[in-house]
């Protein structure tokens, strides 16, 4: 590992965020919203590139022998550049370069440094490719060890005030650490937000694809009612705390009815609890957070449930 700057170290004030760059359009807007976080909290930024060397150019001629030193001094120069777009926002920033995979440099460097938040974009490709193998922010969601801000590229044009955040819940304590990190991590949100609490329930096909069901009872009003209430007791705890609550409930699968609640009601930032699972029925399958990370309109902060 190379740096051109020191590193922080755990008496330095202020909170400390972690943003983790590509250089790609999405990764400065994710630095944006970084900046703005450490600014709001008067803490600083540490801006994180990691490089991966995969071996020779081809597989027919050796690579320069310099090579790995003209990359790592390119990357610093990059690193340089990105902070000194940020120096108007009078937050302080260092950089640090880091070598290695991308995503096991970037968990490596956050359970060094023991950030407040990592901040870093994603591509929300959805291709099957990107299923099975796993993306840098996927596997960063899923093993980082404290809550993720992933930023989207329709995030890229501006950081927009936090007015309506997005708590989906599956009634787990999940949900209420979620929503705990959201206040603590953002805070100070804008005036006059709001926290949705979102419950979406997926029935199975029997009870939804054959039209009326013989027994004669409404599954539908029975479990959303039930959900109601179950989310008003959260609410009820949420709002001791002195947060502006409301709830609601949809049927769905969960993945999709989230992301579809959030373009319809405008939300500004989606925070959602996850297991941080691993292994190969994860990989294929993924989890409720992860596909939400790759098609929400808008930044989610992940918050991993260590329990």
């Amino acid at each position: 590992m190379t740096q051109d700057t020191p590193r922080p170290t755990a008496n330095d004030d202020g909170p400390l965020v972690v943003v983790a760059t590509d250089f790609s359009e999405t990764a400065e807007a994710a630095l944006d919203w970084g900046v703005e976080l450490a600014k709001s909290h008067r803490g600083r930024v540490v801006l994180v590139h990691a490089l991966h060397l995969h071996g020779p150019i081809t597989d027919f001629m050796p690579s320069p022998p310099d090579l790995e030193e003209h990359m790592q001094g390119a990357a610093v120069e990059r690193l340089n550049r990105s902070a000194q777009r940020m120096a108007k926002h009078d937050v302080p920033i260092e950089t640090r370069l880091e070598l290695g995979i991308p995503s096991q440099a970037i968990v490596r460097a956050a359970e060094e440094m023991q950030p407040a938040v990592v901040v870093l974009g994603t591509t929300g490709q959805s291709a099957i490719s990107h299923l099975l193998l796993g993306s840098t922010a996927q596997r960063v969601v899923q093993h980082a060890p404290c809550p993720v801000l992933t930023v989207h590229p329709g995030d890229a044009t501006a950081h927009r005030p936090i007015k309506t955040i997005l708590v989906p819940t599956d009634f787990s304590r999940n949900a209420l650490h979620a929503a705990r990190q959201a206040q603590k991590v953002l805070r100070p949100i804008e005036r006059g937000a709001k926290l949705i609490l979102l419950h979406a329930y997926h029935l199975p096909i029997e009870y939804t694809a054959y039209g009326a069901i013989p027994t004669g009872l409404n599954f539908h009003q029975d479990v959303a009612a039930l959900a109601e209430e179950k989310l008003l007791k959260i609410a009820e705890e949420l709002g001791r705390e002195g947060l502006d609550v409301e709830t609601a409930a949809c049927q769905g699968y969960p993945p999709e009815a989230i992301v579809s609640f959030a373009e319809e009601h405008h939300v500004d930032l989606i925070a959602i609890g996850t297991h941080g699972r691993t292994g190969l029925s994860h990989l294929l399958l993924g989890s409720n957070a992860e596909r939400v990370v790759q098609h929400a309109p808008c930044p989610v902060l992940t918050v991993r449930h260590k329990g």
